[in-house]
């Protein structure tokens, strides 16, 4: 039972919110307060919700057809995503949305093969050929820093075309890293516990080593081959920063999530440059989950050291960022019960009692847009910390308040929130047998 003060909240809240009601003007606020803004974050509740994929894609069609939007850059490897930039920009020879994103073959693989990326890349192919001849197409970029060896292939493989005695080279201080398997977990394992030797030299000498080329191979044909250069310099950035982030695994999470996030967030910065020393003015929108675009200062993440892409991309370009959060408060998930395993459909508990999923339940609204830059009761009121869900590609409900709920100052933490009370799981499009409705667990629906 809502005591007086969160119901007068609620309906705050719902005095101040947009509903939204599937018409093309519902997202006209959130536009209005992009305004001019380079970067867009839009980020996810869960990794699995079929409303947050399908959602965050009509709005990224608005920033690319309203306000000249040409990077989509996605918590995603470097070389899988690069596959579908390809695609969407007409320049390799996949066929269909589903076989560009083919390269998609690490766990979780439902987060970008699934059926709302496949009509997004569709459509964003569609309006790229559309374009007039000349025109900047939108790309499709990965920002993530799991694939060290298959970075290491592209990066030989790139070398092989223009410089095969360097090359040779690459594969000589590469092979350090053979010894796993292509494990890079077990390479982080073995270096930690001095099983192993390092290899952090080797990989930073290749990566100085391909920078002291740009002149020579980046600009010996034209755009294409910067493109090219680029796409090859990011993946020996990619394997120095992997190599760091499996070794840190080891030496615990703040690490290791810093690591990371780091990475990403200079990635999305050497794109901007990159596209911007062609004569662009680049504006990006990135797709990752809130834990890692909205504000860590605003959360629990602070208070144990740990940093994020959302906090570091605030700092650098300021108001010419905007955060978006997507909540939701029941419904089922796409996800797994342990990392490498099935992906399952399960039953999303409804949001705890103290948590802002259950305050933007009671408002009894289905779903809404809240801009929390405004100056008014509700947003003052949410200035104060609650609890906040986050379901990443594992979702265990038998322990829900401690695997996935955190304390965060909402209107610190995003410049905006789309509240879904009601989702559905994201559809793969490699069904197995497995992707059902599990059972409940024995504490649903209160979830105490």
């Amino acid at each position: 039972m809502a005591n007086t003060s969160t119901t007068k909240l609620s309906d705050a809240v719902r005095q101040a919110a947009h509903p939204l009601t599937g018409t093309s003007e519902d997202y006209d606020p959130l536009l209005e307060l992009i305004g001019d803004a380079r970067f867009v974050l839009i980020g996810e509740a869960t990794h699995g919700t079929h409303e947050f994929y399908e959602q965050r894609a009509e709005i990224t069609k608005r920033l690319i057809q309203e306000k000249g939007f040409t990077a989509v850059a996605v918590e995603a490897d470097w070389p899988d995503a690069y596959r579908v930039n390809c695609y969407v920009r007409g320049v390799n020879d996949d066929q269909t949305p589903a076989e560009a994103l083919s390269g998609f073959q690490r766990f979780p693989t439902w987060m970008w093969r699934n059926t709302d990326v496949v009509n997004f890349i569709g459509w964003l192919r569609q309006y790229n050929d559309s374009l007039p001849q000349n025109a900047t197409k939108a790309g499709f970029y990965g920002l993530d820093l799991y694939s060290m060896y298959s970075s290491i292939d592209e990066v030989v493989g790139y070398l092989d075309k223009v410089d095969p005695e360097a090359a040779k080279k690459a594969r000589h201080r590469y092979s350090c890293l053979e010894h796993f398997g292509e494990d890079s977990q077990a390479y982080g394992y073995a270096v930690s516990f001095d099983m192993s030797e390092s290899c952090e030299q080797e990989v930073i000498n290749q990566l100085m080593e391909l920078q002291r080329k740009t002149g020579e191979y980046g600009q010996r044909d034209g755009r294409v081959k910067e493109d090219e250069f680029f796409y090859a310099e990011q993946n020996a950035r990619l394997v120095k920063s992997a190599e760091e982030y499996y070794r840190s695994m080891f030496q615990g999470r703040v690490s290791s999530w810093n690591v990371r996030d780091k990475h990403m967030a200079e990635t999305l910065d050497r794109l901007v440059a990159h596209f911007d020393s062609q004569g662009n003015r680049t504006k990006v929108v990135v797709w990752e989950h809130n834990s890692h675009l909205g504000d860590a200062r605003a959360t629990d993440m602070s208070s144990v050291g740990e940093l994020n892409v959302g906090q570091l991309v605030r700092e650098r370009y300021d108001r010419d960022a905007v955060l978006v959060g997507f909540t939701t408060y029941t419904g089922t998930v796409t996800a797994a019960s342990r990392w490498g395993g099935i992906a399952q459909l399960k039953q999303v508990l409804p949001g705890l009692p103290d948590s802002y999923e259950a305050l933007f339940h009671d408002t009894g609204l289905p779903r809404f847009l809240l801009n929390l830059q405004q100056d008014n009761e509700a947003v003052t009121a949410l200035n104060e910390p609650r609890l906040e869900r986050a379901i990443g590609v594992i979702y265990l409900p038998k322990t829900e308040r401690v695997s996935h709920y955190f304390h965060t100052n909402l209107p610190k933490q995003f410049d905006a929130v789309i509240h879904i009370d009601d989702t559905t799981g994201v559809e793969s499009i490699d069904r197995n047998p497995h992707w059902q409705m599990e059972e409940a667990p024995e504490t649903f629906p209160t979830g105490m």
